[in-house]
């Protein structure tokens, strides 16, 4: 176990045995005073009125590393001094690939080779998985060639441990007009967790746990769990082994058990039984733009507590805990369905173009191929009214039209395997009905603990490791499946943009109802369209290393000609912002339905100085980044305000 690990646990079980003082977790009791701010006026917090947002007295951008309006290093060194030390410069972890005083081709050829399948990319306090929003400026490789600037990424971090390193944090950010960023785990598909000339706060060891057997609020009355910010769903479904209940998570280990997670929604597979991982918040502690501390539920700041809870990251606060709802343990019972078209004969490129290990079912015939996969698609509905929820890709295997792989895993929580069996019968019937000699493989299907098995040595979980990639998606709604004319279109859409525009399709059917969100779920701002959502459906691409801004702007205009067919036979139906993008036309309707109004408007009482901004976030149409390298939606750039003019 690396030293990161060991940070963690450390933390983790000290701040379990702390206990909750006044509410707070252990870490939240260390707060920024008077007498520090007295010492520092840099941290001051807010106060007075701040100018309209549109005074032309205002910066135009925020500051930039290098110009007057940047701190000085003493008063950077200053800063650091307050925080004990947690201020942080890191340099991107690709560095040691580049010729230069940091080259080290051992180090290099480890990210390269062995990163990716341990925790390494996790607890690196600048990284994110998705490299193509900070600019591809320093992607480590054996033989790269150039230079490995900063670009996008932050220029300072702050590792946060306490909230007094994120109330400090954010004044200092906010009284020099510095660009703020908030970060956990990295997993970021849209650049919301970079952003060039910026400091970051670093929430990953923001992760203590207290379990609470008895907890009431509101109309709850159960157990609870309250844990930090920073907390990874392996933590979290380690805690569940140790105190015998289930939690709402994130299907992937390291995802971060709230943040931009929770802060969107939030799938996982308990969707169709509980709802999403926001439902499942009765209060949440955070810092807000004024530097102060704050706790949000119910009875006291409201506003917060309804945004904090599906309506979108970086927005609004710095979440630093949450106390959620604790369930009895449950099983799951999961199902597989695999089919393969005309797969490549050539072994090393089945490799290379989609994963075809242990594919069970052949079709020869394309037509046929879909017309297996359409029988799938409409019984999705049937899976998630039973409380079930899929999780299937559907790739191309190469350029031909002809060769495709699908491969769906099925999940059902609480049931037993004759249950599972009966569920899914009549689905492997329709299939033999068409003539297609699909078996359901019972023997798999064996009921598991829903957190699966417990993590003793984090630094084998695999972080996914670098990607290029790029989500374009749509909650398809339960009125979708209602006809089947209306079906037969939506499938005809879905088919067109993989057989057609040779796009990779992931697709994960869920029904997280207002019903099955409960109390006080259904209170919150997750975007309306979950609530209808029978199919969360994505088109997914990698953004190659080396296209110009002019392909990309090019590719852009490409897919949303296909994605265009998606809109039009979904009218008036959302996004998920976490796997949605970053270029959505009308992404305040897409992302957040009739709540935006109400959003914007908390935004805008909460943080007037526009201290937290990330793109396509409440209120973020203020601000724009000034991208360097032209490429769409890059953070690589400076923070401007928009609208602004200057005589």
């Amino acid at each position: 176990m690396g030293a990161q690990q060991l940070l963690r646990a450390a933390a983790l079980c000290i701040a379990s045995l702390a206990g909750i003082a006044n509410g707070a977790l252990d870490f939240e009791s260390v707060q920024l005073q008077d007498k520090d701010v007295s010492a520092f006026s840099a941290e001051e917090f807010a106060k007075g009125d701040p100018p309209p947002q549109s005074s032309d007295k205002l910066p135009l951008c925020k500051a930039w590393p290098g110009n007057a309006d940047w701190p000085s290093a003493v008063e950077w060194r200053r800063f650091n001094a307050s925080l004990d030390g947690a201020l942080l410069q890191p340099d991107p972890p690709g560095e040691v690939c580049y010729q230069g005083p940091d080259y080290n081709a051992a180090k290099c050829a480890y990210l390269v080779n062995n990163a990716s399948s341990n925790h390494y990319y996790i607890d690196d306090p600048i990284n994110v998985l998705t490299q193509w929003p900070e600019g591809n400026t320093c992607l480590p490789g054996l033989n790269v060639v150039g230079n490995c600037t900063r670009g996008g990424f932050p220029y300072y971090v702050v590792n946060a441990t306490t909230v007094k390193h994120v109330q400090a944090t954010i004044n200092f950010a906010r009284n020099n007009n510095i660009r703020l960023i908030i970060k956990n785990t990295g997993h970021d598909f849209g650049g919301r967790s970079v952003g060039a000339g910026s400091i970051s706060i670093w929430t990953h060891h923001l992760n203590a746990f207290k379990f609470l057997p008895s907890y009431k609020r509101g109309n709850y009355y159960g157990p609870a769990a309250h844990f930090g910010s920073g907390l990874e769903q392996y933590e979290l479904f380690n805690q569940m082994f140790l105190n015998n209940v289930t939690m709402v998570g994130a299907g992937f280990r390291t995802i971060g058990a709230n943040g931009g997670w929770f802060a969107s929604g939030g799938h996982g597979n308990l969707a169709s039984l509980y709802g999403l991982g926001a439902d499942q918040a009765l209060e949440i502690h955070a810092v807000t733009a004024d530097g102060r501390y704050v706790v949000a539920n119910e009875d006291q700041n409201s506003d917060l507590f309804f945004a904090f809870r599906g309506g979108g990251p970086s927005t609004y606060g710095v979440v630093t805990s949450v106390i959620v709802k604790a369930y009895p343990p449950i099983t799951t019972v999961q199902s597989y369905l695999s089919i393969a078209c005309n797969p490549p004969p050539d072994t090393n490129a089945r490799a290379t173009l989609a994963p075809l290990s242990n594919v069970t079912n052949y079709v020869n015939d394309t037509s046929r191929f879909w017309d297996a996969l359409q029988i799938y698609f409409k019984y999705k509905q049937t899976i998630v009214d039973a409380h079930g929820v899929d999780w299937d890709y559907l790739y191309p295997l190469g350029n031909n039209r002809t060769s495709y792989s699908f491969r769906v895993r099925t999940t059902f929580p609480n049931v037993t395997t004759t249950q599972a069996i009966a569920l899914l019968q009549p689905l492997y019937t329709q299939f033999a009905a068409h003539g297609f000699n699909f078996t359901l493989n019972t023997e798999e299907m064996v009921p598991q603990p829903y957190a699966g098995t417990s993590v003793t040595n984090p630094a084998t979980l695999s972080s996914l490791g670098l990607t290029q990639t790029r989500y374009r998606s749509r909650l398809l709604p339960r009125k979708n499946w209602a006809s089947d004319t209306v079906f037969n279109q939506t499938f005809a859409a879905i088919r067109n943009s993989v057989e057609n525009g040779q796009y990779t399709l992931h697709g994960l059917g869920y029904g997280p109802s207002n019903e099955v969100a409960g109390y006080p779920g259904r209170t919150g701002a997750v975007n309306p369209a979950w609530r209808e959502a029978v199919l969360h459906i994505a088109l997914v691409t990698s953004q190659p290393i080396g296209l110009t801004a002019a392909q990309a702007r090019d590719e852009e205009s490409r897919i949303q000609g296909y994605f265009q067919a998606w809109k039009d036979v979904s009218p008036g139906a959302g996004a998920y912002m976490n796997e949605g993008d970053p270029g959505e036309a009308n992404w305040q309707q897409s992302f957040y339905g009739s709540h935006y109004p109400k959003l914007a408007a908390i935004k805008k009482k909460r943080d007037p100085w526009g201290v937290f901004w990330a793109t396509t976030t409440p209120g973020s149409e203020a601000w724009e980044v000034k991208s360097v390298d032209g490429y769409p939606h890059s953070q690589n750039g400076r923070l401007c305000r928009t609208g602004v003019k200057r005589i």
